[in-house]
């Protein structure tokens, strides 16, 4: 009886710190499970971020891939970590295993046979960005002969390139999107600015700017934004295009989009 009456009590603590141990320890084997199953998905955010794709000022990144990777990620069953690689690593990286993914266009990329694409996610489309006061009207290159216009420091633009080199059309490179909006509205010798449409909008959105600029019908370029990954991640990239599709579908997308714009 009286050993009945000792061991009772000891027991219990004894199993519920078995309890507790083994329930602290799942989660641990959850994560190694899905690291060893490739579950991660190492994504290229870049230092400074391409807003508003890509937003990387705060702790947890954000834009417009961020959103729509995590939230496709997360549905097929993906963590996503975010990474940042400069510009000039990425590719080398990517081959070489420390990134899995990065947005990428098909047409920005030197070799991309050696990579896979997903599907568009959204359009990268430049158009020009004119002050509300201007009477220009674009619709084709000649109708921007004699004129200046401010561009990205290093970006090149295939339509407007044999204009560029013959000085029909004249550019002023800046090496900040935002600055390109700022000499356009400031400077009375520029006529309007290169950008692409969202990015020049989110701009316009934070800046208050909205009512200084109208964006021309007509694109100068439209080349579809994409996430570039190794070739040996096939399924990951067939489940993330069934998914892709559905948020389009759904309007899940255009929700996405409209936050930024």
């Amino acid at each position: 009886m009286p050993n009945r009456v000792f061991v009772r009590p000891n027991v219990i603590p004894v199993l519920l710190l078995i309890f507790l141990a083994l329930s602290l320890m799942a989660p641990a084997q959850r994560v190694s499970a899905n690291e060893q199953s490739g579950k991660i998905l190492h994504f290229n955010v870049s230092p400074n971020g391409y807003p508003p794709y890509l937003i990387v000022k705060d702790q947890q990144p954000a834009g417009i891939v961020w959103d729509v990777v995590s939230l496709i990620a997360e549905r097929i069953g993906y963590q996503v970590v975010p990474k940042k690689v400069p510009r000039k690593r990425v590719d080398s990286m990517l081959l070489e295993g420390f990134i899995d993914g990065t947005p990428r266009a098909i047409e920005w990329t030197s070799n991309p046979d050696q990579f896979l694409f997903t599907d568009p996610i959204v359009a990268i489309e430049e158009v020009l960005f004119i002050p509300s006061t201007s009477k220009l009207v674009y619709q084709k290159p000649e109708d921007l002969f004699s004129r200046t216009l401010v561009t990205h420091l290093g970006y090149s633009y295939p339509l407007l390139e044999p204009y560029f080199e013959s000085e029909k059309i004249k550019r002023f490179d800046v090496s900040r999107d935002r600055d390109m909006f700022t000499f356009v509205l400031h400077g009375q010798r520029f006529d309007a600015a290169v950008a692409d449409r969202l990015v020049g909008q989110w701009i316009l959105l934070n800046e208050g700017w909205q009512n200084e600029f109208r964006i021309s019908e007509e694109s100068i370029s439209n080349f579809p934004f994409r996430l570039m990954l190794r070739k040996d991640w096939g399924d990951f990239a067939e489940q993330f295009n069934t998914e892709l599709a559905t948020i389009r579908e759904s309007g899940e997308l255009d929700a996405i989009l409209s936050r930024y714009r």
